[in-house]
């Protein structure tokens, strides 16, 4: 590879369901940006980051999805204050041979929230405790509002589907899949809730972008919610990344 060529890509596994591969192909393409490529790196364990890195010394940033957003966090030589706080990172500069941890998806889900907030969205529920759940997590208390979590185990702050009663999901009006069901290829699956209970006045965000129309939100629209998938806060997610790599140190 010409050492005049700016390596980018995204890790994790598997990674057949990656959006960013495309969109920077893409941008690339439209914007005649000619010295950059964006490869998909499936490493079937973070131990082999530091062996990527040896491999590919053209390597400018990488993005960072499941499941090693937060197993990434040992290799990092500087993290921004947004993934100290929410100990999940996506995105990653590689300046000067150092590591530099950030979280764009923390800019994407603000992006996509914004565009759908109402007086009643005053409190949510978090579906999953993952990478993306605690970027949603630190977003809403950006925004003041509060939120419980959901998963399939008990713990702090964490409720289980099978505890859910009417009332939390009346109480809570913004409801956010984090997790990966519904994803394709298993797009019969859907977090299990009781969407009789869901109205005109609940916003159900699904993080996952194929299907753009998951069974989650196929389910909570039947009801009368707002619904919205994952791709604006990937298309946001993937300009902010690319702003920080090109950043001038």
């Amino acid at each position: 590879m010409s050492t005049d060529l700016k390596l980018y890509g995204l890790i994790g596994y598997p990674l057949g369901h990656s959006f960013s591969g495309r969109y920077f192909a893409s941008k690339f393409r439209d914007e005649g940006i000619t010295d950059c490529r964006y490869d998909l790196f499936p490493i079937s364990s973070i131990d082999a980051l530091p062996d990527l890195l040896h491999a590919n010394p053209n390597l400018k940033g990488l993005n960072v999805t499941i499941p090693y957003k937060e197993q990434v966090l040992s290799y990092l030589h500087f993290r921004s204050p947004v993934v100290q706080e929410t100990g999940a990172c996506n995105c990653i500069r590689i300046h000067e041979g150092k590591l530099e941890g950030h979280n764009t998806d923390v800019v994407g889900f603000e992006a996509t929230l914004r565009a759908h907030l109402r007086s009643e969205h005053q409190a949510a529920l978090i579906l999953g405790t993952g990478g993306a759940a605690k970027a949603v997590s630190w977003v809403l208390q950006k925004l003041s509002i509060p939120h419980q979590y959901v998963s399939r185990r008990q713990g702090e702050n964490i409720i289980t589907y099978q505890n859910l009663k009417t009332a939390d999901l009346l109480n809570h009006r913004i409801i956010i899949n984090t997790t990966p069901l519904g994803m394709h290829p298993h797009t019969s699956e859907a977090p299990p809730l009781a969407y009789e209970e869901l109205g005109p006045k609940h916003l159900c965000i699904d993080l996952i972008y194929n299907p753009g129309r998951t069974l989650f939100m196929q389910l909570a629209e039947e009801q009368g919610a707002v619904v919205e998938n994952g791709l604006r806060m990937l298309e946001v997610q993937a300009e902010e990344s690319w702003r920080i790599w090109n950043e001038i140190k």
